[in-house]
């Protein structure tokens, strides 16, 4: 990492027509993106038709060694996102029950044949029931042949309503217990075919820029550039895009998640582009800021005080950190600048089959990072009325400290 002073990282180019020059977060990795547009598009095809099988196998068997703490005899888990996780079913409804002895998902039939399959593809050791009328009954009676007494719930994916369906309907006279987090806690580490989706899914994030990042010069609304940019993930290969795509240019930059507007792209902006790829499920994260034409002196001085702060806190991640002091690596430089105030958000946060999951990166998480860990180290400076600056990359927790998985430059003009 290059020597601070006074918040400002040396050796940074500063001229009245920035174009700035690419600050790579791979010191300690070596890693070098592709630079033609043209391998990149290769190497992602390549990528996407190798994809690693998901090891689901073991997830359950590790779900089930936590009951006892928690003091359950049986998960229900209502979480498509979660059931996802734990079985390879993409279907919107279904429930899944855990139990000591048995596993099993309850679907209705809309996917009679799609939820055996991807099932038995996922090697998850599932049954697979079918109902459309009474999936209560079929729960129900997993619960009473196995004699428990005590059922976990989702407490942070069941509404009020479905707890008083539970309690009153599904299992009258059964303790429920709300649980917190306990499969979030197991998606936390990634296993390698997971980090093989998310890394695709970021190489499709980066090649969409890289083909489209000129077109800025063209003087695009927001809207426009947002929708060439989802379109050209999808191109490459994406689902879907992460989230709904944020660019926001000029005063509209200073709104740390604005959404796009009719406004035109013009000379003097600051743009920030906030956008990911989902690949099979799995989303990438990253924030690019870019100089249109001449930029006044204050965007200048943001631009290298984000800059300095990103590569700081990307330098601080490894096994062992608390990621609360990756926020504060962050927080210090961009405080030492006069702009306390002005990073009104945490520094990261978990990425995988949610955009926003386990661990948080900032001043109140009470998490230590561990080998596996994917997260985002995304500081920001937001001047009302002027702009703002962002600058974010996703990276994977190794051994050695940390590895980025986006790689697109970091500022500069289109």
């Amino acid at each position: 990492m290059a020597s601070h002073v006074g918040g400002v990282t040396r050796g940074l180019r500063h001229d009245r027509r920035i174009r700035w020059q690419r600050i790579s977060p791979c010191s300690r990795g070596g890693c070098r993106p592709p630079r033609d547009l043209t391998l990149m598009v290769e190497s992602i095809a390549e990528r996407l038709s190798s994809l690693p099988a998901m090891a689901t196998g073991g997830r359950v068997a590790r779900l089930s060694d936590h009951f006892e703490a928690e003091r359950i005899g049986a998960l229900l888990v209502t979480s498509a996102t979660n059931i996802r996780y734990l079985t390879g079913f993409t279907g919107s409804a279904g429930i899944a029950l855990v139990t000591p002895s048995d596993f099993v998902l309850v679907t209705d039939g809309r996917y009679a044949t799609q939820a055996p399959r991807q099932i038995a593809e996922s090697g998850c050791g599932a049954r697979v029931e079918i109902s459309s009328t009474d999936q209560r009954a079929i729960i129900a009676g997993i619960i009473a042949a196995g004699s428990i007494s005590t059922i976990g719930l989702e407490a942070d994916h069941v509404t009020w309503s479905a707890q008083q369906k539970f309690g009153s309907d599904w299992f009258p006279g059964l303790d429920l217990v709300a649980t917190k987090g306990i499969i979030e806690k197991l998606r936390r580490s990634k296993d390698a075919g997971e980090l093989a989706r998310i890394e695709v899914a970021a190489m499709i994030a980066d090649a969409a820029l890289a083909s489209l990042r000129s077109t800025l010069d063209d003087g695009p609304t927001e809207l426009e550039f947002a929708g060439e940019l989802d379109a050209a993930m999808r191109r490459l290969g994406a689902t879907k895009p992460s989230f709904e795509t944020i660019v926001a240019s000029g005063p509209n930059s200073a709104l740390p998640h604005a959404r796009p507007s009719s406004r035109r792209i013009v000379e003097g902006d600051l743009v920030v582009i906030d956008f990911g790829a989902v690949v099979d499920g799995y989303c990438s994260d990253m924030t690019r800021t870019i100089a249109v034409g001449e930029i006044d002196d204050t965007s200048s001085r943001m631009i290298e005080v984000v800059a300095a702060a990103q590569a700081a806190g990307v330098a601080a991640v490894r096994p062992g950190i608390a990621a609360r002091e990756v926020d504060a690596t962050c927080r210090r430089i961009i405080d030492d600048a006069g702009w306390a105030a002005a990073f009104s958000h945490g520094t990261g946060h978990g990425v995988g089959l949610d955009i926003h999951e386990a661990p948080g990166v900032g001043s109140t998480s009470d998490a230590t990072l561990a080998v596996g860990d994917v997260v985002t180290v995304e500081p920001g400076v937001y001047l009302p009325a002027h702009g703002g600056v962002r600058i974010e990359d996703t990276v994977v927790v190794t051994p050695e400290g940390c590895r980025p998985l986006t790689h697109s430059t970091k500022v500069s003009a289109p």
